[in-house]
């Protein structure tokens, strides 16, 4: 299969895939309840987070913790006392726990006291002579690290590329975050990153799908194997190239459900 073709079939992946519908059965629903641009940012960091395995899961743990927050994430972090975050100590999901989420909402509350949004936070020298993300998923990594608040097993869910992670939770929440088209999938609400500096999220459907399209040959999901797919994704589009994660991930889970 050629480059064309592999580009014709995936644009036909997306007109079939991307639009307002993707949204309802996704994690990025959850940050779409909201219209802040600051409940956004934070309701989508703790949906991205959480999102590994069972979709519906997903949501229904995110919607738990939102609630624990009053439905005020932005407020919530910014305001909360010994008191209010007794509300997560109980909190679980998958390998997460109370002591997780309080260490993540403590270090927000630091970052969101010396910045206006965790976007200025993330910026790093040289930000628009950048290939990639991969300097602000460190510095989001080095936040949390380096948080007195947080413990050393929350960080497996905070990684870093220069540990050689693939970064998937992460690499999606900066999508969400950055890209902005027509069909209002994604927010576009930081701008100091560009869409064309985007990585795609490194998923098991989407891994298979690249690596029978050709666009993957490495065999681990790591970093490494994030940017080759980045490469292939710019040779289609190089000024939005990760709008074919959702071609990618839609025609894999489409493909497994058919199998199962």
């Amino acid at each position: 299969m050629t480059l064309l073709e592999k580009k014709e079939l995936l644009d036909d992946a997306l007109e079939l895939y991307y639009n307002q519908a993707f949204i309802e059965h996704d994690p990025i629903s959850i940050p779409h309840q909201f219209t802040h641009p600051r409940d956004i940012e934070i309701s989508g960091f703790f949906a991205a987070l959480f999102a590994w395995g069972n979709r519906k899961t997903i949501i229904n743990k995110s919607i738990n913790l939102l609630n624990r927050m009053d439905n005020a994430p932005y407020d919530y972090v910014t305001q909360a006392n010994a008191a209010n975050l007794a509300t997560l100590k109980t909190f679980k999901h998958r390998t997460f726990n109370g002591e997780d989420i309080l260490g993540i909402v403590k270090t927000l509350q630091s970052i969101y006291s010396r910045y206006d949004s965790l976007e200025d936070a993330l910026i790093v020298e040289d930000q628009n002579r950048q290939v990639n993300i991969k300097e602000n998923l460190h510095k989001l990594h080095l936040l949390f690290a380096q948080s007195p608040y947080v413990a050393k097993r929350t960080m497996r869910h905070i990684a870093s590329p220069y540990k050689k992670a693939a970064c998937k939770r992460l690499v999606m929440y900066f999508r969400w975050m950055v890209r902005k088209d027509r069909s209002k999938v994604d927010f576009g609400l930081w701008t100091t990153i560009k869409s064309h500096q985007l990585e795609c999220p490194l998923d098991v459907h989407v891994a298979r799908i690249a690596r029978e399209l050709g666009l993957l040959q490495r065999k681990a999901n790591d970093w490494q194997a994030v940017e080759e797919l980045g490469r292939g994704l710019r040779a289609m589009d190089a000024n939005d190239p990760i709008k074919y994660d959702y071609a990618l991930f839609s025609l894999g889970l489409e493909s497994s459900q058919i199998t199962t």
